[in-house]
């Protein structure tokens, strides 16, 4: 499944809570970049947390391997999940359901050929453009016109 079905899906097509749960994606790659050392720094929070070969399978070539919102709670700490929560307007058990959905996808996305970014920032262009159209995202990031693929 691509970062479009997965985020078309962990979407759904109700109008409620849709701006919110978009707004997610804006939140979840502001905490990514913002993490000491950014998808470095998140990729060590994995590995501190019981869950670095969950992670490895994200940058890796391979099968994305899935993960639960109770782990993505304890990876990222649910005093992150809750401002996350705050911020979207959603549960934090809506926000760990959604990240877990949404993250295997943004890591894979952001580690082309298994490889991190040397900056360790999520390149929201690039992310961006995998999305292809899906409604409204580009604003989210500041984004004016559709991102050239």
């Amino acid at each position: 499944m691509s970062l479009l079905d997965t985020l078309a899906s962990s979407f759904g097509n109700s109008s409620q809570g849709g701006g919110a749960q978009s707004g997610l994606v804006a939140i979840a790659m502001e905490f990514v970049n913002n993490q000491p050392g950014g998808l470095n720094g998140l990729i060590q929070r994995f590995h501190e947390n019981g869950a670095g070969d969950i992670v490895s399978s994200w940058i890796s070539n391979g099968e994305n391997k899935p993960i639960s919102s109770d782990t993505v709670t304890n990876v990222l700490g649910s005093d992150a999940v809750s401002q996350m929560a705050q911020k979207a307007g959603l549960s934090g058990d809506q926000v760990s359901g959604i990240l877990a959905s949404v993250l295997p996808h943004l890591v894979n996305q952001a580690t082309p050929d298994g490889q991190v970014p040397a900056d360790g920032k999520l390149d929201v262009g690039s992310l961006l453009g995998s999305l292809g159209g899906l409604g409204g995202l580009a604003g989210l990031f500041g984004k004016s016109e559709e991102p050239k693929a």
